[in-house]
């Protein structure tokens, strides 16, 4: 059996609650700073998350929500300046503290770092956003505790698709047997599960009801000492928020 040796985080909605009071947010700001009157409402974003990436999202939305709109001819240009310009008002956002970290994240990364675990980052935010994110609530040092931070457009296939795991993988010259990793959609297991990943998911108010078939275990949050995790399908082997411990153990079932 293949001993674990990295665990690999998923950004939005895993490691904080990013995606309804700041992504959205700041793609709203966006939009107000071009003139534009579109407003994605709570329950509208939580239906363009059916897409990843920032770009491809704007895409998705004009292509089934507002097909009204007359766009440019410089129409990619226009997308990556609206995308552009998201990305600096979701920076200010983490500056000013608007979004900390989800439960028992802070702790199972120390934990992590203090036993040698390598740590990697698989997502489909841009590197800007994971760089505000981790600097803002772990500090400016903490970006370096990452061996590899797979981000953004680094592989031409996003979440479902397998890639981003693939790539980070490579880098660190690692098998998916001596990996774990974290998750928190629909869209993130798919790709979690086709690189053949154990995976823990959380959930959130966007993917309570996601389909996450293949998940090792599937929890409301990582969970603190005395503020426990709530689990929604698989077994946590009496433990009540995610430790090291856990992840072990997670690990050897599915690899024993």
């Amino acid at each position: 059996m293949s001993n674990l040796e990295a665990l690999i985080f998923d950004v939005d909605g895993t490691l904080a609650d990013t995606e309804r009071d700041g992504h959205r947010v700041a793609f709203n700001l966006a939009f107000q700073e071009a003139g534009l009157d579109w407003d994605w409402s709570a329950e509208l974003y939580g239906e363009l998350l059916a897409v990843t990436g920032g770009k491809e999202r704007i895409r998705y939305y004009l292509e089934k929500y507002n097909t009204e709109f007359k766009k440019p001819g410089n129409f990619g240009d226009f997308v990556a300046g609206l995308h552009a310009a998201k990305t600096s008002f979701y920076t200010k956002l983490m500056s000013e503290g608007a979004i900390p970290l989800r439960p028992g994240v802070e702790k199972l990364i120390n934990e992590a770092r203090d036993a040698g675990m390598r740590l990697a980052i698989a997502t489909t935010t841009t590197p800007e956003n994971v760089t505000a994110l981790l600097t803002y609530t772990l500090g400016a040092d903490s970006i370096d505790w990452f061996e590899v931070i797979g981000a953004g457009d680094i592989v031409p296939a996003k979440k479902p698709a397998p890639d981003i795991y693939h790539f980070v993988m490579e880098k660190m010259n690692l098998t998916p047997e001596q990996c774990m990793a974290f998750e928190d959609s629909y869209n993130g297991i798919r790709s979690s599960v086709q690189s053949r990943l154990t995976t823990i998911v959380t959930t959130n108010g966007y993917t309570a009801e996601d389909d996450f078939s293949g998940a090792a275990i599937v929890l409301d949050q990582m969970g603190e000492p005395d503020a426990p995790f709530t689990v929604q399908s698989g077994d946590a082997h009496g433990h009540t928020y995610v430790n090291l411990e856990m992840v072990r153990h997670l690990h050897r079932a599915a690899h024993g």
